[in-house]
Parts: structure tokens; sequence; C-alpha cells
């Protein structure tokens, strides 16, 4: 049989093994505990309700409370405006909804460890005062970014690094395996989706040699997996190779604010001297080896050097939550990643990786955007599969283009997800009539998470520009600063600029209607989406 062909059977017996995991398996069951719950706290409604009397005044008396509550929380004022209207709406379920995540109970536990890890790293990861000097010499601003990045989150800013950016799943697969064929201490694998088929196959295959060959091998993902792409038992079968697992936040069948918070971090760590990050997930349409939602645009960049130090601590930090012993040292240690630096042409340049967390009241994500849109003064070029903005994000876009910066966004044409579609064009009049162009990516989905501005600021991570991403995941990415690689950012925008569909005013006039109605529904929700 056709090697097509056979890859096609294999995906038509894996969507029905899917297919059937959904409906015989945990996700099933999932969802009828949380119907049970549902229903218990509506027979608790209704029970409370034959006491009409009492029952008014404890009614008024919680909506105030949730009110007052809502209004004086410290958080992005369109995040308060959606709470006051779902608890306006319905008052009783909004209300405890909203107390049930603000109390974030079962958060607290994993900010409270964290906040140790981050702690324990700063012994190992510290501040190098020559690299902070050379950088406020250079630009005293990107200095003052990088000690914030330093001062709430230890992320320090790196030289001696060679970068290599990759413009689509294809080119950072090819240059993976190389890599990963090389490890001789550790591989460290952190990844928001991992789906079982041609890309994590031949990926799993080298992490099974590497094991039988001494290679300490350690891989994490998000727990929504469980639901969709993997089975609940799958840690035990990687176990089984030799190769150490765990889940992030996996989905259980109890109500928890902690589902709230995925890990869509995609991190990849060899032997403490090579990383690579961006927006491909370990799955086949990142690749393009499977179709959906046509042609899948995506980018990752890999680190070589000091700077994957930086990386290594991301990852280190997230597995040791659950440990009781973290063991850091070794993997953190300046000394590992020297012995391969004479093999590499380092770049110029400085190269800054960092974190972000729900969990400390810090946007670093959004604030190292508004920076680099802040401070552009030629352009600043933005590719992002979604765009829910808040008022801080439209603002600095529209001014950027107002003061006469070349502004140019570009999504997708065929979404993923049409709710984040709908929300998306929302954006598109004010956007527009402000002087920035948007673009829509015709040959199908824009994935990259990308930004360039000037030839000498770049961003490639795993940070979409959306509430989820900005306010409510684990979220990574690189900062570039003067770094040779920015040109081929600038070149790959460049180039897939013109296989885009520049959006016009005209073509505002013309959206369907459906999805205009769509999207002003959704608007007052997409802060809690």
């Amino acid at each position: 049989m056709h090697n097509f062909e056979w890859d096609k059977v294999l995906f038509l017996e894996k969507g029905k093994k899917g297919l059937h995991r959904v409906i015989f398996g945990r996700t099933l069951l999932i969802v009828l505990s949380f119907l049970v719950q549902f229903g218990l706290f509506f027979l608790l409604f209704s029970l409370l309700s034959q006491y009409m009397a009492v029952t008014l005044w404890l009614y008024i008396l919680f909506i105030v409370i949730i009110e007052l509550l809502i209004v004086n929380k410290q958080s992005n004022p369109a995040m308060k405006i959606s709470w006051i209207l779902v608890t306006m709406v319905v008052p009783i379920v909004g209300g405890m909804l909203f107390l049930y995540v603000d109390l974030n109970v079962g958060s607290r536990l994993i900010n409270h460890r964290l906040s140790e890890m981050y702690n324990m790293t700063r012994r190992y990861v510290k501040k190098n005062p020559e690299t902070l000097k050379e950088l406020k010499e250079a630009d005293p601003g990107m200095a003052h970014l990088a000690q914030y990045l330093a001062d709430y989150g230890n992320n320090q800013v790196y030289q001696n690094t060679c970068v290599t950016y990759f413009p689509s799943g294809e080119d950072k697969f090819e240059e993976l395996l190389i890599q990963l064929e090389k490890a001789e201490k550790f591989i460290f694998l952190e990844y928001f989706i991992i789906c079982e088929g041609y890309m994590w196959g031949r990926v799993l295959k080298i992490l099974e040699e590497k094991v039988r060959d001494g290679v300490e091998v350690r891989v994490m993902y998000d727990g929504f997996n469980t639901l969709t792409y993997l089975p609940a038992h799958y840690p035990r079968e990687l176990e089984k190779l030799g190769i150490q697992c765990k889940v992030f936040s996996p989905i259980r069948p109890v109500f928890s604010t902690t589902y709230n918070n995925r890990d869509h971090r995609k991190v990849l760590v060899i032997d403490g001297h090579t990383g690579f990050t961006g927006g491909i997930n370990l799955a086949d349409e990142y690749i393009n080896q499977k179709e959906r939602f046509g042609h899948w645009k995506d980018t990752a960049v890999m680190l070589q050097g000091e700077a994957v130090q930086g990386l290594t601590q991301m990852f280190l930090q997230m597995w040791n939550i659950s440990e009781k012993s973290p063991v850091l040292e070794q993997y953190l240690d300046p000394k590992l990643n020297r012995y391969y630096m004479g093999t590499l042409k380092l770049s110029e340049g400085f190269v800054l990786p960092y974190g972000d967390s729900p969990f400390d009241d810090e946007q670093v994500g959004k604030r190292v955007y508004l920076e680099m849109i802040n401070r552009a003064d030629r352009y600043v070029h933005i590719m992002t599969p979604y765009l829910i903005l808040d008022y801080e994000l439209t603002e600095a876009l529209t001014y950027a283009a107002k003061r006469g910066v070349d502004v140019k966004i570009i999504l997708p044409h065929i979404p993923d997800k049409i709710t984040a579609f709908a929300l998306a064009k929302t954006h598109y009049h004010e956007l527009l009539r402000a002087g920035v162009h948007i673009y829509e990516y015709t040959p199908g989905f824009v994935h990259a998470k990308v930004v360039v501005s000037d030839d000498d600021r770049a961003v490639v991570g795993t940070v979409n520009l959306d509430y989820r991403s900005l306010y409510l995941h684990f979220e990574d990415a690189v900062l570039l600063y003067r770094v040779p690689e920015n040109a081929r950012i600038e070149e790959d925008v460049l180039d897939t600029l013109e296989k885009c569909h520049q959006v016009t005013l005209e073509d505002i006039r013309h959206e369907k209607l459906s999805m205009r109605i769509l999207g002003i529904l959704l608007k007052v929700l997409a802060p809690l989406m």
C-alpha cells in the first residue's frame, strides 16, 4: 500500500480510537461528574428559595458584597466589567463562580511552591553585571526592561549565545532531530500538546535510544492532553521506557480553579547548552504532516550557549513544583555549556529568555509586548493566531500607528476557533481607522507568536495576543536585542505578507452579519474566555 494511503488508514484508525476514548474514557466521566456537581448546587438553591423572605434579604446582601469585591479587586478593568455583567445576569451562579475563582484555592499551593522555586533558582542563575552594563550603554530603556524581568522573575539577560530562527515547523523539526541525537547528559521537554503521530513518534524513538545510552530524559505536558490527545495512563507508558514523565494540572472529575491556568509553554533543553522554544507543539499539524485549517504557519528559535540556562531554569521550576527534594545545581551550573561554546560561532547582541506565570500579579508577557510597541520608531510587525486585546494594548497599537510607526499584524484567514476569530474582528475597525495594517494569511492558519521592531528587537515564544496567554496561562518567550538573526525574522514576516490578504474597511462592511453578532455578544465575556 502506498505510504500516503497507509498514513490515511492510520489517521482514520486513530480518529476512531480518539472518539472511543472520549465516549467511553475519562472525558465522559469528568463531564458527568461536573454535571452532578452543578445539579447538587441548584438543588441547594431550590431548597433555600422555599424561605422567600429570608432568602430575598440574603440574596440582596450577597449581590452587594459580590459587586463590592469585584470593584475593589486588583485586576484588569475589562475583567471587572465582564464579572459585573455575569453577576448581574445570573447573580447567584455568577457570584458563586466569582468567589470560587477569586479564592483560587487550588492555585495557591502551586503559587507558593513556584515562589520557593524562584528563590531556589536565584542561587544558581545570577545577574551578570558586565552584561547589564554593556546593555545599559547600548540602550538604557532595554536595560530597564531587563532589570524588571530579573527582579520579578529571575529572568536574566545573556550574551555568548548563538541564535537560529526557524520560519516553519518543518525547519525546526529537522534541526530538533539532529540536536536530540547529540544529547549526552539530559533532555528536558515541556509542551502544551503532545499528540501521537509521525512527529512525536520520531522524537520518542530517539528518546528511547538515548535512555538506553544513559541519557536522562524528562517529559512534562499539560493535563489538557488527557481529554483529547493522550490516555490518562500515558505517563506510565513512558516510564516503562525509562522516561520520567509528569502531567501538569491533570483534568480530574472535580472542579478546580487550576484548570483555568494551563501550561502553554514549549521548552526543550539538551545538555544545558542547546534549547528550543516557539509556537510549535509536538503534533503533526505543526509540521504540516497532517492538514488542519489549511497550511499551518509557525515559528521557533534555537539557542546554543549561555542563554539556554534561562530555559533550563524555567523547566526545572515547573518540574519541581511537586518534588519534595528538588535537584537544581547539576543542571543549572554555567559550566555545563562552556565546553560546548568553543564549537559555536557566537552571535552578537543580547538574549533574554523569560517566563510568565498567572499567579505572580506580573503580566510579564504583556509588558514586554507593550515595551516593544511603545518604543518602536520605524515599525513593529506582529504575527499572532489570536487578537483579543485589552484597552492598554489597543491604545498602544493605535497610538503607534498615529505617530507614524508602521504597524502590521498578520492573523489567520482560516481560524481554528470561530469564537476567537469573531472576537479578533471586533478590533479591526478601530485599528484600521488608526492606521494599523491588518493581514490575513490566506493559505491557512498562523500559529506563530512573533513581534519584531526596528531591526534590533524581536520576540519569539508562546505568548498570544489574547487574555488567556497574557493573564491566565504559563508562557515563555525569548527577547532578542541586536541579534543578527532578527534580520531573518523580519524577512520571514515580509515573505509571509506576500501570502496574505490585506484587510480593508470595505471588507469589514461586507462581513457576515452572523460573525458581527457573534463578536458583539462574545466581547463582553472575552476577558473570562
